[in-house]
C-alpha cells in the first residue's frame, strides 16, 4: 500500500466484469485491490476471484472492504482475504484479524478514533469520508504532530495531480479510490484499456509526488 500509494476498490455482481476490472488495474501497475463487500452472496463472488487471481496474478494482494462486523471478517479471512477494511471502528473485527495476522484497516473520523484504532492493533487506518472530514488539512492535522500514524484517505480522492498532490503532501500513506477511478462510464463502454492507462497515470503521479516530498 505504501509502496504504490494506491488502493483501487470496486464491486460488481458480474464475475466477468470484476475479473476484467482487476486485470486492468493489475496491467496498469497496481498490485493491490480492494473488493467491496456489497450485495447478496458477495462472499461467493470473492471466493471465485481469489481462485482467479491466485492462478493468474499470484503477486496481487486481494482483500475485502466494507466489512462491518467480525462474522463477515471471519468469512472473508477463511476465503483467503489478505486484508480487511471497515468504514467504522469495530473492536471485535480487529480482534479476529489480529488473531489471524491479517491486516485490519478500520475507518475513523476523529483523532480519538484513530488513537483507539492504533491501540487495538491497526497498522494502517482508513480516513472516511476523507473529503467531508476536511480533506488534506485533516490528514495534516494528524500526521503533523504524529508522523508515525499511517492514514489512507478514501472518499473524494480523484485521479489528478491537483487532487492527489495535497493528500500525499499532507502525510497520507496511500489513498483509496473507487468510483472516481473505476467510473460508471468505463464499465458501460467496457473501456478496460482506458482504465489500465488511468491506473498507470495515477501511479506515476503518486510516484512523482512522493519523490518530490522526499526531496523537500
Amino acid at each position: 500500500m505504501e509502496g504504490s500509494g494506491l488502493v483501487p476498490l470496486y464491486y460488481n455482481p458480474d464475475p466477468e466484469i470484476m475479473k476484467r476490472v482487476i486485470e486492468s488495474c493489475y496491467e496498469g501497475g497496481s498490485r493491490i485491490f480492494e473488493f467491496t463487500n456489497r450485495g447478496d452472496g458477495a462472499h461467493r463472488l470473492f471466493a471465485e476471484l481469489i481462485k482467479f487471481t491466485s492462478q493468474k496474478f499470484p503477486d496481487l494482494i486481494l482483500g475485502v472492504g466494507t466489512v462491518l462486523e467480525s462474522v463477515t471478517a471471519g468469512v472473508y479471512i477463511q476465503l483467503g482475504s489478505n486484508f480487511v477494511i471497515s468504514p467504522i471502528l469495530e473492536e471485535q473485527t480487529g480482534q479476529i484479524c489480529n488473531r489471524r495476522k491479517v491486516l485490519w484497516m478500520p475507518g475513523c473520523a476523529t483523532f480519538t478514533e484513530i488513537s483507539n484504532a492504533e491501540a487495538l492493533g491497526a497498522e494502517v487506518i482508513k480516513v472516511f469520508p476523507a473529503n467531508l472530514l476536511g480533506g488534506p488539512a485533516f490528514i495534516k492535522s494528524i500526521t503533523g504532530p504524529c508522523p508515525w500514524i499511517k492514514l489512507m484517505p478514501s472518499g473524494g480522492v480523484v485521479p489528478t495531480l491537483e487532487n492527489l498532490k495535497p493528500w500525499f503532501e499532507s502525510g497520507a500513506s496511500c489513498v483509496g479510490m473507487g468510483s472516481n477511478l473505476i467510473t460508471k462510464e468505463i464499465i458501460k463502454t467496457k473501456d478496460y484499456g482506458g482504465l489500465k492507462n488511468t491506473v498507470t497515470d495515477v501511479l506515476d503521479i503518486i510516484k512523482g509526488v512522493k519523490k518530490g516530498s522526499d526531496q523537500l
